[in-house]
């Protein structure tokens, strides 16, 4: 399944830095960043719950937000893309 991972980490402290940029990392290793906190990733179930208990252990719930979305692999589903972006082919080769 596709997931989108969006997140807003307050940063007006030096341990919320250090919480953004922790959570940042996590989404690196997993997905592909779109957006600077917005990220798509390729999982299956068990690695879904891996990341959403790994980043629920980063945030903090009173000052931050985490939104995970899970797009099923329906048939039709596309992303249309518009501007300099140019996603990575999750099917193709991963060495050019």
């Amino acid at each position: 399944m596709l997931v989108l991972v969006c997140y807003d980490v307050n940063t007006e402290t030096k341990a919320g830095r250090r919480r953004l940029r922790r959570v940042a990392r996590l989404c690196e290793s997993t997905g592909q960043r779109v957006q600077k906190s917005v990220f798509e990733c390729k999982l299956d179930v068990a690695k879904f719950e891996t990341l959403e208990r790994g980043l629920l252990a980063e945030i903090n719930p009173t000052t931050d937000c985490l939104r995970l979305y899970r797009i099923p692999g329906t048939r039709g589903f596309e992303v249309i893309e518009h501007g300099t972006f140019k996603a990575i082919d999750f099917d193709g080769p991963l060495v050019l």
